[in-house]
């Protein structure tokens, strides 16, 4: 008994009062004083103002800007919804609080390849609830439509999608994968006609295997899942109502009986999540408290852990996270990871620092300087 007592006291016991002291934000977000934490005013005020005066240099009206950006892509058309973007926003949590934001946190705005994190969390979903027994099974044994035939496709694992490696080959809602991203060299027959690798050998990005993910999701859960996301945890998190996942005009299957839209991975071609910075930072804060929300465990800590782990062919991506590993942000600890989206869309989760940040529509050139101000702005250990 006196070991039992002993354990209580000095092992259950703290864990328990520390989870009690860890704020989770409801409705109302409460904002604390920097100066509560040891940290830098005048340093956090510097970096907001890097922040807000570094605007990315794209067209206000996405379209265009995208029209741009991939005119090199053999037929590239926008096939889902877009909107003109806003200025730069931001918000910087420490333990959980805000203590700097900066710009319209309210205004809903596309978020791009920022969408392939909560698309990896919808795949975490199904895996916690064993309806993908592992990410190493081939996708053709859930998924039988004829998407994942012969010798190639057939070897694609959930894996392979998650840190893009698959080199899945084929069309999508009429998007081909040889005609996102083509290699800079070569003509329209090279790239139809390109020797496959292995898939698990060589990392490409590529927003149709992107979307590829998203449908097979789809055949397993039998939901939209925008539904899915919200019932397990949007809602649950107190996100708004106000932001939304689309897909294509043609990307709508009939699953049981029912027309469901299949949504994309980012806005390459359109449509993708469509959500404020306060809510992508609630979703941030989720994951830096490994998937639990207040009482709840949302999503299992092992699905955060491995979606943050580097990939053996890129250390620099998990499962549509990007990591720190390759030191790509030289203030931030390597141990440090974020969602990364076109047109300057951060979220990014530190651990080391308790902090989560979220950047909107920031030149990307600019960022090291706004973190290298934040990080100096921390109380020195």
């Amino acid at each position: 008994m006196r070991l039992l007592k002993f354990f209580i006291l000095n092992f259950l016991l703290p864990l328990t009062v520390h989870a009690q002291d860890l704020y989770f934000p409801d409705r109302d977000w409460v904002a604390r004083n920097p100066a509560d934490f040891n940290i830098d005013k005048s340093l956090l005020d510097s970096a907001i103002r890097v922040a807000i005066h570094s605007e990315i240099n794209i067209d206000e009206d996405l379209r265009i800007a995208n029209l741009k950006a991939f005119a090199d892509e053999p037929g590239f058309r926008i096939l889902g919804p877009m909107k003109h973007r806003g200025k730069p926003s931001g918000v910087v949590l420490r333990k959980g609080y805000i203590i700097g934001q900066w710009g319209d946190v309210q205004r809903v705005d596309m978020t791009f390849s920022v969408t392939k994190s909560f698309l990896s969390t919808v795949a975490g979903l199904a895996v916690d609830q064993k309806l993908i027994r592992s990410v190493n099974d081939k996708v053709s044994a859930y998924v039988w439509d004829g998407t994942f035939d012969g010798h190639h496709n057939s070897q694609v694992t959930w894996l392979h999608l998650l840190n893009q490696t698959s080199d899945w080959s084929g069309c999508l809602f009429d998007i081909c994968d040889w005609a996102d991203r083509p290699p800079r060299d070569g003509t329209l027959d090279d790239w139809k006609n390109r020797k496959l690798v292995e898939p698990g050998t060589v990392f490409e990005y590529n927003d149709v295997r992107v979307n590829l993910l998203a449908y097979s999701l789809l055949q397993v859960l039998r939901k939209p899942l925008p539904e899915i996301l919200r019932e397990k945890i949007m809602d649950p998190i107190g996100a708004s109502t106000t932001w939304r996942w689309y897909g294509y005009d043609n990307s709508f299957v009939n699953m049981d009986g029912v027309m469901i839209q299949s949504v994309s991975g980012g806005g390459h071609f359109g449509g993708g999540l469509f959500i404020n910075t306060i809510d992508m930072a609630r979703f941030g804060l989720l994951f830096q408290r490994g998937g639990k929300w207040k009482d709840r465990q949302l999503i299992s800590r092992e699905w955060v852990n491995a979606a943050q782990r580097p990939s053996e062919i890129n250390k620099a991506y998990g499962y549509m996270w990007w990591t720190n590993k390759d030191l790509r942000f030289k203030s931030l600890p390597e141990s440090s990871y974020f969602a990364l989206g076109f047109g300057g869309n951060y979220i990014i989760v530190d651990n080391e620092h308790d902090l989560v940040i979220v950047c909107r529509w920031m030149n990307g050139t600019k960022i090291d300087e706004f973190l290298d101000l934040l990080m100096r702005a921390l109380p020195k250990k």
